[in-house]
C-alpha cells in the first residue's frame, strides 16, 4: 500500500461541492481530501462549454500537482462541460493512471428507483440544462423515464450571497418550483442537479407538492465513490488514509471560510492557489 500523501480531490467552481465533499467523508471518513473552490471564476452555470473545460482542466491538473490521483468534479457544469472531454483527450497525456469522476451519471444511475411514476424533474443551472447530460444519461438506466428540466438561475447567486434562508429568497424557490411542477404534473421526484442547492433544501420541499420527493446528490455521490473504489482496488490502495481535510481556493481566503464553512457544516480555514 501507498505510504505517499495522495489525497482524494474534490473540485468546484466555487462552495457546492462541499455540500458532496460533506457527505463522502462521513460515508469514507478513512481518506483525506483536498478541495478546490475556483470561486474568483464563480458561477460556471452560464458560462461557455470551452471556458468551462479550460478552467475545469486547469483546477483539476492543480490537483494532481499537489498529490492527487483521483479527483472527484462536484460540480454538474463542470461534470456536463468538461468531464468526458478530460477522460478522454487529456488523461492519457497527463497520466493514463489518474482518473477524474463526475456527479451525474451516479446520480442518473438512481434517480429512477425514487419514482413511481417514471416522471422525473431535473432543476440544474443552465449550463447543465443546455447540455442535456441528465436526459441522456438518465436515459441509458431508465429509458421509460419522462425527465423534464428547468434552469433556475437565481439559486446559485441567493446561496452564494448568504440570502438561502431569507424570506425574500421563497419568492424566487417557489416560482421555478411552480414552473417546474407546471412542466409536468406527473413528476413524482425532482433531483436538484446543482450542488448548491440542498441549502435551499427546506425552502424547496415547503413549496413541492405533497408527495413529491426532493432528492439531492451528496449521498449517491459519496455511496458511488464508496463503491468505485471497491471495485477498483488499484486506485483505492493509492488513496493514502489518515483522515485530512485541506480547503483552497483561487479567490479570498477569508471569503472562502466564512462561507464554506455553512456548506460543510463545520468551521474550516483554506489556503489560496494561483495557477
Amino acid at each position: 500500500m501507498s505510504t505517499a500523501y495522495h489525497p482524494i480531490g474534490v473540485f468546484d467552481s466555487g462552495y457546492g461541492g462541499l455540500t458532496v465533499l460533506k457527505e463522502i467523508v462521513k460515508e469514507l471518513p478513512q481518506y483525506d481530501y483536498m478541495y478546490l473552490g475556483d470561486n474568483a471564476r464563480t458561477p460556471y452555470g452560464n458560462r461557455s462549454f470551452e471556458t468551462v473545460y479550460q478552467y475545469t482542466l486547469e483546477c483539476v491538473k492543480h490537483l494532481f500537482s499537489m498529490g492527487c490521483r483521483l479527483v472527484i468534479l462536484a460540480c454538474n457544469t463542470a461534470s456536463a462541460k468538461a468531464l468526458r472531454s478530460i477522460q478522454q483527450n487529456d488523461l492519457p497525456n497527463i497520466n493514463p493512471d489518474y482518473r477524474v469522476l463526475g456527479v451525474i451519471r451516479p446520480s442518473a444511475e438512481v434517480i429512477g428507483n425514487y419514482s413511481k411514476t417514471n416522471h422525473l424533474g431535473i432543476l440544474a443551472t443552465k449550463g447543465t440544462v443546455n447540455s442535456r447530460s441528465y436526459i441522456l444519461e438518465i436515459e441509458k438506466f431508465f429509458p421509460e423515464a419522462k425527465v423534464s428540466q428547468l434552469a433556475c438561475p437565481m439559486w446559485v447567486p441567493l446561496v452564494e450571497n448568504g440570502e438561502y434562508a431569507n424570506e425574500g429568497t421563497d419568492f424566487f424557490v417557489k416560482k421555478y418550483v411552480d414552473q417546474a411542477m407546471a412542466q409536468d404534473k406527473e413528476v413524482d421526484t425532482i433531483l436538484l442537479a446543482c450542488t448548491h442547492y440542498p441549502l435551499l433544501l427546506d425552502k424547496i420541499r415547503k413549496f413541492t407538492p405533497e408527495g413529491v420527493k426532493v432528492i439531492t446528490q451528496g449521498d449517491i455521490v459519496a455511496k458511488s465513490l464508496k463503491d468505485y473504489l471497491e471495485r477498483h482496488p488499484e486506485m483505492e490502495a493509492q488513496c493514502s488514509k489518515g483522515g485530512k481535510l485541506e480547503f483552497y481556493t483561487t479567490d479570498s481566503t477569508e471569503d472562502f471560510s466564512r462561507q464554506a464553512a455553512i456548506f460543510f457544516g463545520q468551521p474550516l480555514e483554506a489556503k489560496k492557489v494561483e495557477f
